[in-house]
């Protein structure tokens, strides 16, 4: 038996919308696999998702991205998945990635490693399409390979490793309420005018040289979303007070993760997380009445990783 835990991820990362994203150190998704005597893969235990998601190794991004696996190396060995759910369900920090990604880090390592990085995220992203009908490169392969990405292509998969600045952290507010990615894209439309979408290419150029030169400044200049936030952020309620608390409190730049509703920020230090942070719980806690998570971490530079079956309960 073998464990693989995949770590949260921010995606968007305010202006690089379906393209950039970065991994958290924690929370994440866990999951276990063992070799069965049966051929294909089945998944007899799912933990932490309050009996919502699906067993059905075709619906579930886990399981489809272990077939996706097996597939592409040619196997019909069965491999049997418990799935442990560390991450909230439509909450905007990659969970059906994770899931995927934790699925074939596993089922990859279980086989002795046959699959190469690059196969295994592309399973991981077909993985996510068959089992949730969408894939999302931003999330799945900042949680498998750590740091920031730039996901340059889908088809055929393009994925750029970013550096990450020294010290360079993050705080993540949690809501208790959902947002449906297919809703939150339905709010985009799909057309951006012209001036918009200048102003957001050229954000995204200064972020992404930003992190290769540990610029900081530059970095929280260029933390503005002018496509998807306008839009989304009406759909979590007490968005302008957090991000108005983070961005007193020393945060770089303030977000939506995602499509929501968790909300991001980014800080210089992780002892400057943790006090963005509380700023945060604290407007949000002003602004609404819904219980939130806050989650504090260094941008996560190890991403997807085999663990002790020992922790696992």
């Amino acid at each position: 038996m073998i464990a693989a835990f995949a770590p949260a991820t921010v995606s968007n990362v305010a202006a690089g919308f379906d393209v950039l994203g970065f991994a958290l150190d924690e929370p994440g998704d866990v999951v276990v696999a063992r070799l069965a005597d049966a051929p294909g893969v089945v998944i007899s235990e799912i933990r932490g998702d309050g009996g919502r998601l699906s067993r059905d190794p075709a619906k579930n991004t886990a399981g489809a991205a272990a077939r996706a696996l097996l597939a592409r190396l040619g196997t019909s060995q069965g491999i049997d998945l418990q799935v442990h759910k560390g991450l909230p369900l439509a909450s905007g920090v990659g969970s059906s990635g994770a899931s995927a990604v934790a699925a074939v880090v596993a089922v990859n390592e279980l086989l002795g490693r046959p699959a190469s990085l690059e196969q295994v995220c592309e399973a991981a992203m077909a993985g996510e399409m068959a089992g949730c009908g969408a894939v999302h490169p931003d999330n799945v392969a900042p949680s498998l390979y750590g740091g920031f990405v730039l996901a340059r292509s889908i088809d055929p998969p393009d994925i750029v490793r970013l550096p990450v600045p020294a010290g360079l952290a993050c705080a993540v507010l949690h809501p208790h309420q959902e947002v449906q990615t297919g809703a939150a894209r339905a709010l985009l439309g799909d057309a951006v005018p012209l001036a918009t979408a200048v102003r957001q290419w050229a954000n995204l150029g200064a972020l992404v040289s930003a992190l290769h030169s540990g610029d900081l400044d530059l970095l929280s200049r260029a933390l503005v979303d002018h496509v998807a936030e306008p839009k989304r952020a009406g759909l979590v309620p007490g968005f302008a007070l957090v991000k108005a608390a983070a961005l007193t409190a020393g945060a770089l730049g303030c977000s939506l993760s995602g499509s929501g509703p968790s909300i991001f920020a980014l800080t210089r230090t992780l002892d400057a997380a943790h006090a963005v942070g509380q700023a945060m719980a604290s407007a949000f806690g002003q602004a609404s009445t819904v219980g939130a998570d806050l989650w504090v971490s260094p941008v996560g530079r190890t991403g997807a990783r085999v663990i002790d079956l020992a922790g696992i309960r």
